[in-house]
């Protein structure tokens, strides 16, 4: 999801199309990451460009990172890393080494062990007598916990525009996490999404050094630098991390006779992502699988659910009706019945399930790249066809028996229970909305929009951080029309950039949107737009306010 209507090829093959009509290796890898070097800078030994990060942390450790640039190429590099309590690093608790080399793209990635849980660190590292920017960090606490605060962002796209919805979550010194929902980056060439900065190489990215390229240039963005210097991520990919609408066995934006072998890309892609980023493998042998799960003491599960290139099924691309918004899908159209297409695969679609079942935390928290929620548009000409129809199949609605399995494991049966307080969290659709979730709420006698009697979970969908959505609804028509004929969305804006804040107590779930006022230049503006909240065991939405910052939260790194 999240294509560009028009974009100016670069090669054959390279046209697309949207559902929301939106406006070698070591040293060539060296010398394409690092811009040209002054005299004074070649005679340094080497430097930090690309900041630090953490993410994937649990009760005793987080993943540490950061990406040495020497300033000629060498076989190998050993750092020294420390961990403190203290902005300072004089109360160090953890000394380490770690090593990189250009087989690894100069990265380097430290799980730090044997931390104290729910509790914040400060940490740096060191190379040849060049310290990197002092990061902060912070693990999962296990017993005690009361609330959980973090941010969600997904779909920064750096042609876009700046990053300043990541300023803004950098400034926050009292979030426990940042949740990136995926689209960390993109595959396009120069002006073929976006041309308010130049991606770097200019062309598509499909090899191992493109990827690589791609991934150094949004490092040394200075707003994202500063988030993942303040806060540990805990991310999940989407498409863009490979190509757009991708699936098992292909995307939209892969062709196979100019761009290669589709899982020769993944491959590459796979690799980068994993050196660039600060998360831990699930499992090395399987790159493709990083379902995993993050317990936030008895508080919250964080479910992080991968829906792309592990087992997704391909999309349907064959729409039978015009609706309002374009090409539409019927459930009774050929596909849609189909119990053997999947987003997930079967074993990760048990994974869910069970530990939906099983988990003893008070809220389920579902992070996942694409809307859970039904999204129809009418028949074009309603006189003669009155029908609704689903109008993006990349999405769950493509998906539908898999979405009705999960539906199912929820509501429970003879012998399981059903599981309360379900919150999923998504990104991709560059645009904010949140619903109420049930198997149909286009039944009235079975999910009521009034009361939101009969939903079985909630949802909060936040905008992207540069990309674009329907930016010609000025006046909310079409976000009006959309709430109209889905009477399951709460929410719906279709314009604005920003990031979610979601505020965790045991009795409520909030949900905040926060807004920047642009991103085609630096700004430091946001503005506060709207809420809902869930509360425990009620599993729908009420409009709700602006939450209160906790108080005296550790320092921000220096």
């Amino acid at each position: 999801m999240g294509r560009p209507d028009k974009v100016q090829p670069t090669r054959p093959g390279s046209s697309r199309r949207e559902f929301f009509k939106r406006s070698g290796a070591g040293a060539a890898v060296l010398v394409a990451t690092a811009p040209l070097l002054t005299p004074a800078e070649a005679a340094a030994a080497l430097r930090f460009d690309h900041g630090v990060a953490s993410g994937d942390p649990l009760a005793d450790r987080v993943i540490l990172w950061t990406r040495v640039t020497p300033a000629t190429p060498r076989p190998a590099l050993t750092l020294q890393y420390i961990v403190a309590t203290d902005p300072a690093l004089t109360q160090v608790v953890q000394r380490g080494v770690a090593k990189t080399n250009p087989g690894r793209d100069y990265t380097v990635k430290v799980d730090a062990l044997g931390l104290q849980p729910g509790k914040t660190y400060y940490y740096r590292f060191s190379c040849e007598g060049v310290d990197s920017p002092v990061g902060r960090t912070k693990t999962l606490p296990t017993t005690g916990v009361s609330s959980l605060r973090f941010a969600v962002v997904s779909c920064s796209n750096l042609a876009y525009g700046y990053f300043n919805a990541y300023a803004r979550i950098a400034a926050r010194a009292d979030l426990d996490l940042v949740m990136h929902l995926g689209d960390y980056l993109y595959e396009y060439g120069a002006g073929q999404y976006g041309s308010v900065r130049t991606p770097e190489p200019a062309t598509e990215i499909v090899s191992l050094s493109d990827y690589r390229l791609r991934h150094a240039q949004y490092k040394r963005d200075a707003d994202a630098q500063a988030m993942h210097r303040q806060h540990p991520l805990v991310a999940i990919w989407d498409d863009h991390e490979t190509a757009n609408n991708s699936w098992k066995d292909g995307a939209e934006n892969h062709q196979p006779a100019t761009e290669g072998d589709w899982a020769a890309r993944v491959s590459a892609a796979l690799q980068a992502y994993y050196e660039w980023m600060p998360v831990r493998p699930v499992d090395v042998n399987k790159p493709r699988d990083n379902h995993r799960g993050f317990a936030y003491g008895d508080l919250a599960d964080l479910l992080m659910l991968e829906e792309r290139i592990n087992a997704r099924s391909e999309q349907l691309t064959t729409a039978v009706h015009v609706t309002a918004f374009g090409p539409g899908f019927a459930t009774t159209d050929p596909g849609y019945g189909d119990a053997s297409r999947t987003l997930l695969g079967d074993t990760e679609e048990a994974w869910l399930i069970n530990r939906l079942r099983t988990t003893p935390a008070q809220w389920k928290l579902l992070g996942q790249g694409v809307m859970f929620a039904q999204l129809k548009a009418p028949g074009a000409n309603q006189a003669t066809d009155p029908g609704l129809y689903f109008i993006n199949s990349d999405q769950w609605d493509g998906y539908e028996p898999a979405r009705n399995r999960v539906f199912a494991g929820i509501k429970g049966d003879a012998t399981n229970p059903q599981v309360n307080n379900v919150v999923v969290l998504t990104g991709d659709i560059h645009s904010s909305w949140a619903a109420d979730l049930h198997p149909n709420p286009y039944n009235p006698a079975a999910y009521d929009k009034t009361t939101g009697a009969g939903s079985l979970a909630v949802e909060f969908v936040g905008t992207s951080v540069t990309s674009p959505g329907i930016d010609t609804d000025t006046t909310g028509a079409i976000a009006g029309a959309i709430k109209f004929y889905n009477p399951h969305s709460k929410y719906v804006q279709l314009t604005r950039r920003g990031y979610m804040v979601m505020d965790v107590n045991r009795d409520r779930v909030v949900g905040e949107w926060w807004y920047v006022d642009t991103v085609a230049s630096p700004s430091h503006i946001e503005t506060f737009a709207a809420a809902f909240e869930v509360h425990a065991g009620e599993n729908h939405l009420r409009p709700s306010a602006q939450t209160t910052p906790r108080a005296n939260p550790p320092a921000l790194a220096p």
